[in-house]
């Protein structure tokens, strides 16, 4: 059985930068992503971590960053904690952000190599559509939307 793959499309008055600094820096994707913030150096081979913006910073997914060319491309490997040693638990995401006429970025963001019928493979395709809403809201008026 082949793989899952979710590709999904969204057009953000912003800039390139901007998109960038939203998916990478703490402080603001814990702005829009709910209850989440990644955290990262972002250099390629360095551990990503998907914490809760709770007094613990619980960390519900983890990852390691495959490449890392601000502000275009962004590829980091995903999967729960527990299932990060198995690699047919582990998942990839990849952000391509582009210019799109003027003032705008179109923002695809593939999320790939999922396990066939998976928890893992529900909870992100029904995420991402709300995250990414979020996100060009947050960058477009200034608040994400209420997750």
């Amino acid at each position: 059985m082949s793989k899952p793959s979710y590709v999904y499309v969204t057009y953000i008055r912003s800039t390139p930068e901007k998109v960038w600094q939203a998916l990478t820096d703490r402080e603001i994707s814990g702005q829009y992503w709910g209850c989440h913030s990644n955290v990262s150096t972002w250099a390629v081979g360095s551990k990503w971590e998907h914490q809760r913006s709770d007094a613990q910073r619980t960390v519900d997914i983890v990852g390691e960053v495959i490449e890392s060319v601000p502000p275009k491309r962004l590829v980091f490997s995903w999967a729960a904690p527990s299932d990060a040693t198995r690699p047919e638990k582990v998942s990839c995401v990849t952000f391509d952000i582009e210019v799109y006429k003027d003032d705008g970025v179109r923002l695809t963001v593939t999320h790939d190599r999922l396990e066939p019928g998976s928890k893992m493979e529900r909870d992100i395709s029904g995420g991402w559509p709300l995250v990414l809403s979020s996100l060009k809201s947050f960058l477009e008026t200034g608040g994400g939307l209420p997750m």
